[in-house]
């Protein structure tokens, strides 16, 4: 047992846990565009296969559809972080202004807030009433706490996160047609090399569900079994789709 806090409540841990990596927008872009890269890039690698086209069509196909995706994906990232970051200066003037002219109701509305938090309601009026000396200290409280904004100094720059996303979509993306190129020297037969890029890229998608987990503080098996699960589901389906169109269908080139 550990000891017990000066207010004898609830005994204090005797480790500090750890916390999770720091990287904020960066980690969310990164797990956002690796696992979906690599559940893209395989999915049409299997479709592809399934229609018997020769591991040239897969790569000249494979590599043009990962680097337009990830381009696209990319600047997908760069407008929702600039658009909420342009947002963000709006925000903080509407906020200045109800500070300024609803002066009583914003203290109320902030009092509410940290007493709605299990403040006690002596320290929530004088936390309160020591912010409301300093305008732009209780702007920034009102963001936080009633629209969930972050100050100016700490948003991340939305071109970074379009570079990372991009970045981490082509890299992860290159694991299925990776394995076509590395087993050249080993073997002619496609069958082989779709089976490798399979097994490349489950290894791939497992080690991004580890390094989740690794991030959150949390066990590994599940995160791992749930993205090998994802590209299991999405690969298994593009491949019935192309095999069905091909010899069901009857779809030829």
């Amino acid at each position: 047992m550990g000891e017990r806090n000066k207010d004898g409540g609830t005994p204090l841990l005797e480790e500090r846990p750890k916390e999770p990596w720091k990287g904020g927008e960066v980690v969310k872009s990164i797990m956002c565009a690796g696992p979906d890269a690599i559940v893209t890039s395989f999915s049409l690698v299997s479709s592809i296969s399934s229609t018997h086209h020769s591991f040239v069509d897969v790569l000249v196909l494979g590599f043009a559809n990962l680097l337009a995706d990830g381009i696209s994906k990319g600047f997908g990232d760069y407008v929702s972080s600039k658009t909420q970051s342009d947002v963000a200066p709006k925000k903080r003037s509407a906020t200045e202004w109800d500070v300024i002219n609803q002066h009583r109701p914003q203290k109320q509305g902030l009092l509410q807030q940290y007493q709605a938090l299990g403040m006690d309601v002596t320290d929530a009026n004088t936390l309160v009433s020591t912010f409301a000396k300093y305008r732009d200290i209780m702007v920034d409280k009102k963001m936080t706490t009633e629209k969930g904004s972050l100050p100016q100094d700490q948003v991340e720059k939305p071109w970074k996160n379009g570079l990372i996303t991009c970045a981490a979509f082509i890299l992860c993306g290159c694991a299925p047609l990776l394995a076509f190129i590395v087993l050249i020297p080993f073997t002619h037969n496609d069958t082989h090399k779709f089976i490798g890029a399979s097994v490349f890229s489950a290894v791939v998608l497992a080690l991004l569900g580890i390094a989740k987990a690794k991030i959150v503080g949390k066990s590994c098996l599940l995160p791992a079994a749930l993205t090998l699960c994802n590209g299991a589901i999405a690969g298994t389906a593009a491949y019935g789709i192309g095999w069905t169109l091909r010899n069901v269908a009857g779809l030829e080139d």
